[in-house]
């Protein structure tokens, strides 16, 4: 609810004193309603993560398959050997991560040779109620070596699915599954399997203790890049490339 400057005179005008108090209580009760939302929104959260025990992880390392992500480690785009790694906390159905993937994308495929990239779901569904359909479908994929090809259709058709709901939704991915060439016996059992769901919530804990607020977040070697640098493929390869020079590697032929 917003109150306009007209709402106010026309209160001021009926009665100025009589209204006031009312018109203040509005204000707290609206001031109230955000934080009890507010709350209700950490809490959410909370209850994703609650049983993920993150205290001995490193979340700045690339993560192997254990019992609490389900056994499926991180999955990295790139040189798995490299001491640069560019981390992306994102949610499938978030329109900004969607918008960004263009330049993510292109980046991943810049330097693969030079860095190690990798993505980590951090879904919001309360804002986004087929975010974790979506990861789903992206970590099925990846059970059969399918993952950034999924990845990528996912991210890329976000306008086509992200109103679909129940049998129409479930069809949808099932239809992408079937043009990858995907078992889809196997993945329609992965997609809503417990070792799935224990990945997408352990991703989920990794970046709640990194801090992360808002999707998408990106960590380079471990530090939080404001949106001006990842949202700035210039000043993303910048970043990158001085990592690079830290640890002596040549950069890629097209960058400075």
């Amino acid at each position: 609810m917003q109150f306009t400057l007209s709402d106010c005179n026309n209160i001021c005008y009926n009665n100025k004193y009589n209204h006031k108090e009312n018109f203040l209580s509005k204000i707290k009760w609206i001031i109230f309603s955000i934080i009890t939302i507010g709350i209700f929104a950490s809490l959410v959260v909370f209850s994703e993560n609650s049983s993920i025990d993150t205290s001995n992880i490193d979340i700045e390392a690339i993560q192997v398959a254990n019992s609490q992500n389900g056994n499926i480690g991180d999955h990295v785009y790139g040189n798995t050997n490299s001491k640069v790694i560019l981390i992306n906390y994102g949610d499938f159905q978030c329109s900004g991560c969607g918008y960004q993937h263009v330049t993510t994308k292109a980046i991943a495929e810049e330097y693969k040779d030079k860095i190690q990239f990798v993505f980590r779901n951090f879904t919001i569904p309360t804002l986004h109620p087929n975010a974790k359909a979506a990861a789903a479908t992206v970590e099925a994929a990846g059970l059969q070596n399918k993952y950034w090809e999924m990845y990528n259709k996912v991210y890329e058709s976000q306008a086509d699915w992200e109103n679909l709901t129940g049998t129409e939704r479930a069809d949808f991915f099932s239809g992408y599954a079937k043009e990858l060439g995907l078992d889809i016996n196997k993945f329609n059992a992965d997609i809503a399997s417990s070792n799935i769901i224990k990945k997408i919530d352990y991703d989920k804990a990794l970046g709640t203790k990194a801090g992360v607020d808002a999707t998408p977040t990106f960590y380079l070697n471990g530090t939080k890049l404001e949106g001006a640098v990842w949202g700035n493929k210039a000043k993303l390869e910048e970043a990158i490339n001085a990592e690079l020079k830290k640890v002596n590697v040549a950069l890629p032929t097209n960058t400075n």
